[in-house]
């Protein structure tokens, strides 16, 4: 690893906290009983099954009764851990966005210059939209946006802020072509991976997804790399 990738690695990008508005937290409060084993088990239960659900049929199609039958409870032991629609929706977006920081960090311990950590974040990313029913149910929900403004984190931004501060640096190492604009290249990997994503998952159920992203990655990195 060069002098160069050494210092830039004292500073580690970080996957930022997407923003909402304040109210929308209480729309999900939970109670110290919630912190128990059991109820933790239980509430990761109705999370998985609403994310596929909401999915697989939308916001629109998916009732807090079709989640409880999923995990055969009653809508009323759904509505103990969750006590709203919006907030269960809430939750699947936010688990959404939890999964990023953890995907980043193992890049990063790879110890790979800029650039190639921010290939195997996305090939990681592929992965995760692949086989995590909450990475993908939190997409849909993304998509389509159900709640008013501000319950929902604006999607895509983190993610381009992220690989902006990482191309960045890949420029500062010497690993980007000469011209190429960081931000510019940002938007391009963000609007080709999860619209690589979307068309997936519309015509394969992702089933194809890591492949594809694999031959878009190759076709950008090499118009990117010096």
């Amino acid at each position: 690893m060069s002098g160069d990738i050494v210092e830039l690695k004292k500073h580690r990008a970080t996957f930022p906290v997407p923003e909402r508005s304040p109210g929308s937290i209480a729309l999900h409060g939970r109670s110290p009983e919630l912190q128990q084993e059991r109820a933790a088990h239980t509430r990761k239960q109705i999370l998985d099954a609403a994310a596929q659900l909401f999915d697989e049929r939308g916001y629109g199609k998916t009732s807090v009764k079709d989640v409880a039958d999923h995990v055969g409870m009653t809508k009323g032991a759904v509505y103990f851990h969750y006590p709203t629609k919006e907030a269960l929706t809430i939750a699947v977006v936010e688990a959404h966005y939890h999964r990023w920081p953890a995907l980043l960090e193992a890049a990063q311990a790879k110890g790979l210059g800029p650039l190639d950590t921010v290939g195997d974040l996305l090939d990681r990313t592929a992965q995760a939209f692949q086989d995590d029913v909450v990475v993908q149910g939190g997409a849909r929900l993304q998509m389509e946006q159900p709640l008013p403004d501000g319950l929902l984190p604006q999607p895509y931004i983190g993610w381009i802020s992220l690989l902006t501060e990482l191309l960045a640096e890949a420029a500062e190492a010497g690993e980007l072509r000469e011209g190429v604009s960081p931000a510019a290249a940002a938007h391009t990997l963000v609007s080709a991976f999860f619209g690589t994503q979307h068309i997936s998952a519309r015509l394969t159920r992702r089933a194809d997804l890591v492949q594809r992203w694999s031959d878009s990655r190759d076709l950008i990195f090499a118009a990117l790399r010096a």
